[in-house]
């Protein structure tokens, strides 16, 4: 394969298909970014990256690639004629009301191409769909709109991608990915040109296997948070740190050469589960057998991590009754909207669930987030004040906070109620505030 002679078009700029789309670049292929946001096309062609947070290595990624020239962004669907390859990454979410996908942006993506797209091209959907979509949405879409076959006339294949916010560079050049194509024939095409910017093992299986396996392993994730969450709920109840039980729990090693290193690896409680990914690929695993097979366990799981956020308002309510004060009184600053630690990344934020519950009981409140601009601001001016700290993400920044100097600043019996266990217990209580943490109060 040429690069220089090889134009892919990424369909989605956001936090998949911006760093795709610079790795292709700097592997030499003639890359086109394709989005519907008219004001970002024109920021992209700029040079500057759309992603604020911590993300090692990508902003000079895009210094590089912009100084080649082969990459630029555009908001015109017709351009994807000029494509041999087409990668599409955008937002499936689900809806709010029956946890069905919502398709909207995808299908809307996938009439643009199948209008425009060239004979021979491949075609490669990078998002997160519930198994059987390729065969009942994608496939059908893209033959109806281009009136070619796939298979025949152009590759079909889904290569779902691995990522985390803070990691997305690392997580696209090292992690194993899964191939799924519509025939062989499509998965080894996509295989050869993932090759050049992967650098982990590329598996090649069919579609539906690998609509699984992408949608199984967030849900892998979610099922195993959600049980160190509820663990963290009985430790609370048995007056126990979480935090050291995980840690024994943990430390089981291997004893003998025939067992193996990592026996047990119970996961992180907190604050709740955000993020586009694992807050609803366990309902796209479960959508097309739904009922059928009358799962239990998986929307349990769901149900504990969503209601996380709402256990922080029961934390916040009882500390307020230890201090002698009224909900309704109070003034608190909330740290973090970002649902991870040192990201930009707000997508199905817990935060958002726990506002609302403090707007229900018509608690005054802040939100402070150095990596999002409606956020930012001076946390020992803002604290002014303030009854409560209620931290929600844990940015390396709230690390560094002064225990001493942020009492000073706050009212009279301050309250702190930890989210993501930053701060330190023994030594806030020390200091004098009223602390209570998720698994640790």
């Amino acid at each position: 394969m040429n690069n220089q002679n090889e134009t892919i078009a990424i369909c989605g700029l956001g936090y998949v298909g911006y760093p795709v789309a610079m790795l292709f670049a700097d592997a030499g292929f003639n890359v086109i970014g394709v989005d519907i946001l008219e004001e970002r096309v024109q920021r992209l062609n700029e040079g500057e990256n759309p992603i604020k947070g911590q993300e090692p290595g990508l902003d000079e990624l895009v210094e590089k690639v912009i100084k080649k020239g082969n990459f630029r962004a555009t908001a015109d669907v017709k351009e994807y004629c000029k494509a041999d390859f087409i990668i599409v990454a955008v937002q499936t979410p689900v809806a709010e009301e029956n946890k069905k996908p919502t398709y909207e942006n995808l299908k809307a993506a996938l009439r643009s191409i199948g209008q425009n797209m060239k004979k021979g091209v491949t075609v490669v959907i990078e998002s997160t769909i519930a198994p059987g979509t390729m065969e009942h949405v994608v496939k059908p879409i893209l033959e109806e709109e281009s009136k070619m076959i796939a298979g025949k006339d152009f590759y079909l294949a889904n290569c779902p991608e691995r990522l985390m916010p803070g990691h997305l560079l690392e997580n696209i050049r090292y992690y194993n990915r899964v191939v799924g194509g519509w025939t062989p024939e499509s998965a080894t095409k996509v295989k050869e040109l993932y090759k050049h910017v992967i650098q982990g093992e590329l598996e090649e299986t069919d579609c539906i296997t690998a609509e699984i396996v992408k949608a199984g392993e967030n849900t892998y994730r979610d099922v195993q948070i959600a049980f160190a969450n509820e663990m963290a709920l009985l430790c609370e109840a048995y007056k126990a740190n979480v935090w050291e039980v995980r840690k024994l729990i943990n430390n089981c090693k291997k004893v003998t050469e025939t067992r193996p290193e990592a026996l047990r690896q119970m996961h992180f409680p907190g604050a709740g589960v955000g993020g586009h990914c694992i807050p609803k690929d366990s309902w796209l695993l479960i959508h097309e057998v739904r009922d059928i097979v009358n799962p239990k366990l998986i929307p349990t799981a769901r149900y504990i991590n969503d209601f996380m956020p709402i256990h922080m308002f029961e934390l916040l309510e009882s500390a307020v009754k230890e201090v002698g004060k009224e909900i309704k009184d109070l003034d608190v600053l909330v740290l973090g909207w970002a649902y991870d630690a040192n990201s930009d990344d707000d997508r199905n934020t817990p935060t958002k669930p726990f506002i609302e519950k403090l707007e229900e009981a018509g608690v005054k409140y802040e939100i402070h987030d150095s990596f999002i601009d409606e956020y930012k601001g001076n946390i020992k001016e803002i604290l002014k004040g303030k009854d409560a700290i209620v931290l929600m993400t844990g940015h390396d920044e709230y690390k560094g906070l002064k225990y001493e100097e942020i009492l000073g600043v706050m009212n009279e019996k301050p309250i702190i109620i930890d989210g993501r266990n930053i701060f330190d217990k023994e030594k806030v209580r020390k200091a004098g505030f009223v602390y209570k943490g998720v698994g640790n109060i």
